[in-house]
């Protein structure tokens, strides 16, 4: 354990960052005479300049006296110890987590302990983490780093390594090898050989983790600036092969190049992966990983579209503004980063210069046709909307509420 004091410049800006309702936490948590420190991610963020996440607090006391000692407390994990406590009023009320320090036992699920053990040290409970630069706690009150396994000393060396044995620690939860690849790939670290050479054998039990904990995991990491080197180790280690088999078959490394080289958008850079498989089974892909409704039909949007223009080559003005017209007016710079230079340029164009391209781009609606054709609500309104916008995409510039009335007269007058 270190104890350097907030004098050094690190810790003096982790000890800032410590939110006021997380050390009012650890303050009557140490009056009441029990350990209480904040730990994981935010210190390790805190520590390295980066916006922590979520601030956590783990202590000595039990469950039971966590809830004596605060008002309003929530049992939100209480099997694992874990409660939440409120602090604060009206706008300034927060809820953090407090869990008890815990052992932990066998992992039968591969994600959740099957027994904790509470009364054990902290520096027990942070060897049950999963990576050395996680595994890092900060006593607000005393000012004192807690790093018993040199977490400090890897984030220096922009390491990552896992706590204990690695085969052991992703034996737990199969989900944790993922997460390896996503702290690489957003933490700007290198991975452990010893860690990465663990990971192959945990694949077992990555395929027991929900489909819907490796999504989340999946689109933070295609999030990142470095998925490139994320997504690299995902593919030597087999985990890409296990999470996404439609890319069995396909260049791997040109799919990793593309993904890399995209916007950093989890949504363009899983299109980008995925632009050489058929739209069809990128849909089932999305499905398995329980991705959500319209993120899939963005995806899937976005990959049919592209592949169509690859396929193309020189797509015309007119093609390229019905794909915008699928895919949305606000998907033209996506779009463009998954196509060559060429049609990626007239895309940006088409859609800079508010070419319509869809049916409520028309100069016209359903009542002008209506009124126009003295028709009332039917199937024909359609087909005059889908004729007018066939027309107006070939040449904007018919878009003019007479020019499109007179197409009207001359197709659809009886």
């Amino acid at each position: 354990m270190s104890g350097q004091g907030v004098a050094d410049p690190d810790l003096a800006r982790l000890d800032r960052a410590v939110p006021w309702a997380v050390r009012e936490v650890c303050r009557r948590l140490g009056e009441a005479g029990h350990q209480a420190v904040t730990v994981g991610g935010a210190v390790r963020d805190a520590l390295i300049g980066r916006a922590p996440g979520d601030w956590d607090v783990a202590t000595s006391a039990t469950p039971d006296a966590v809830t004596a000692l605060f008002k309003g407390t929530r049992p939100t994990g209480i099997e694992h110890g874990t409660v939440t406590v409120r602090v604060g009023r009206g706008a300034e009320r927060h809820a953090i987590e407090v869990t008890t320090f815990r052992g932990e036992g066998a992992y039968s699920d591969a994600r959740r302990p099957d027994q904790v053990t509470f009364g054990v040290s902290l520096e027990e409970d942070m060897a049950r983490r999963d990576f050395v630069v996680n595994a890092m706690a900060y006593d607000p009150i005393a000012e004192r780093l807690i790093d018993p396994f040199g977490g400090r000393d890897d984030l220096a060396a922009r390491r990552l390594r896992a706590v204990g044995e690695p085969a052991r620690r992703f034996a737990e939860d199969g989900l944790r090898i993922v997460r390896a690849v996503r702290f690489v790939a957003c933490l700007d670290l290198e991975i452990d050989p010893g860690t990465e050479a663990a990971i192959p054998g945990a694949l077992p039990s990555l395929a027991r983790v929900s489909r819907e904990r490796v999504r989340v995991e999946l689109v933070k990491l295609l999030g990142c600036g470095a998925a490139g080197r994320g997504l690299a180790i995902a593919e030597r280690t087999g985990i890409l092969a296990q999470v996404l088999p439609e890319l069995a078959g396909q260049d791997v490394a040109e799919a990793r190049a593309r993904a890399a080289a995209a916007p950093a958008d989890s949504g363009v850079r899983m299109a980008a992966l995925l632009l050489a498989v058929k739209a069809e089974r990128v849909d089932a892909a999305l499905r398995r990983l329980t991705y959500s409704n319209a993120e899939r039909s963005r995806v899937v949007g976005l990959v049919s579209e592209a592949a169509a223009m690859v396929a193309a080559g020189s797509p015309g003005d007119a093609d390229l503004r019905r794909a915008l017209g699928r895919v949305g007016r606000e998907a033209a710079a996506d779009l463009g980063a998954l196509v060559p230079a060429a049609p990626a340029e007239r895309l940006r164009a088409i859609a800079a210069a508010g070419d319509p391209i869809a049916i409520g781009d028309l100069a016209v609606g359903g009542g002008d046709i209506m009124r126009l054709l003295g028709v009332g609500p039917g199937p024909i309104i359609g087909r005059a909307l889908e004729f007018l916008l066939d027309r107006v995409l070939a040449d904007p510039s018919l878009n003019a509420r007479e020019v499109l009335e007179r197409m009207l007269r001359d197709e659809f007058a009886a």
